[in-house]
């Protein structure tokens, strides 16, 4: 049975992080305005068949045709949990939703939206190819965490053919050779403390878009990447992709992330999963297990999993733009009491749009506050 791969929506602002400085004039009242051109996710090419479990959900700028899996699995609802504050996790001052609770002190949700939602940690997205200041703003962010003593979740996301020709061609680089360049000034910024890097989600996991060519030639650089960041911080960590529960079969994504790089200490501390997708946290913990167990590689080599919108799982119809009924996932932390688990992160930051309840990539109140409440 055939299923669509699952994509990301995720904007890259001048300043290269997911921030907005929006307003609500000439716009819809519940959406939060860029101020700056913003480059949404990949809309990918169909999974392969022999893929056993393919229900993938990611979320994309503009609703592609897809096909559900045969017998999708029930959706399954997150324990409560009491709130966590992150921990060490580095909490960017500026963002889509924190620009909105500025501005909106009274609107009804807002309450919810800052103490669930614009109060915890999320990544920091790098989503545009911009050789000349790349390495000032990847410094500006690391360098205010480790004056903060928290530890910032980067995500580089300029790979060559991104999204496979999809919604989010633009932005990228144009060829490996720059991407290289690139991840060179990238690194660059990084400092000496300690970082989580989310290596380009949808890298590996959407690969099957590339001849067999540049798919040895995007692991090939992909390898690279990972040494290049950990030399230049032996203190970073960094995740390869390993897509999601619903997608392809560990072994065939494990067989893929080796050719990446992600069993060589040199490059890898493991893979990440769910990025910013719906799957159940512990069918994600099942996955990646399986996954690092077919990838072989250190014992040490762990997983981290997107859970800023999990918190009842997949959508048992497989809808992958802004569905109803999700609800927020278990909050931002390096201390998850599971083995070979080593974060659950916020990746995608909840409420920003897969492009059906708002503009792709802006935050949407409503839909965080339907999350959040």
């Amino acid at each position: 049975m055939a299923a669509a791969a699952s994509v990301v929506v995720a904007v890259g602002a001048a300043t290269g992080m997911l921030t907005s400085f929006g307003d609500d004039g000439g716009g819809s009242a519940d959406e939060a305005r860029p101020a700056v051109t913003r480059t949404p996710r990949p809309q990918p090419p169909p999974a392969e068949p022999s893929t056993p479990a393919p229900a993938p959900a990611r979320t994309s700028a503009a609703p592609p045709v897809r096909v559900a899996s045969g017998t999708p699995a029930p959706a399954r609802t997150e324990p409560s949990r009491p709130a966590e504050p992150g921990g060490r996790l580095y909490r960017h001052p500026e963002s889509q939703v924190l620009d909105w609770v500025r501005t909106h002190p009274g609107d009804p949700r807002r309450d919810v939206i800052a103490s669930r939602v614009a109060g915890r940690p999320a990544a920091v997205w790098f989503a545009d190819h911009t050789p000349a200041t790349i390495t000032a703003r990847v410094r500006a962010v690391t360098s205010e965490g480790a004056a903060r003593g928290r530890v910032p979740v980067l995500v580089p996301y300029a790979i060559p053919a991104r999204d496979c020709g999809g919604h989010s061609q633009g932005g990228g680089a144009p060829d490996l050779d720059a991407y290289d360049a690139w991840i060179d000034r990238f690194a660059a910024g990084l400092g000496s403390g300690e970082v989580i890097v989310i290596l380009e989600p949808d890298s590996v996991a959407q690969a099957d878009c590339l001849s067999p060519a540049e798919r040895a030639d995007r692991f090939a650089s992909l390898a690279r990447a990972g040494r290049v960041l950990k030399d230049a911080d032996p203190a970073a960590r960094v995740y390869f992709d390993a897509g999601h529960s619903g997608w392809h079969a560990p072994a065939r994504q494990a067989a893929w992330l080796k050719r990446a790089g992600a069993a060589s200490p040199d490059s890898s501390d493991g893979v990440f999963s769910n990025v910013s997708n719906f799957h159940a946290t512990a069918d994600e913990i099942a996955h990646d297990r399986a996954v690092l167990d077919a990838l072989g590689g250190p014992a040490d080599l762990g997983a981290v999993i997107d859970t800023s919108r999990n918190g009842k799982g997949a959508p048992p119809d497989g809808e992958w733009c802004d569905p109803a009924g999700r609800k927020l996932g278990r909050a931002p932390t390096l201390d998850t009491g599971a083995a070979r688990v080593d974060a659950y992160l916020w990746v995608k930051l909840p409420g920003e749009s897969d492009g059906c309840r708002g503009r792709p990539g802006t935050f949407t109140p409503s839909y965080a506050y339907e999350l959040a409440r």
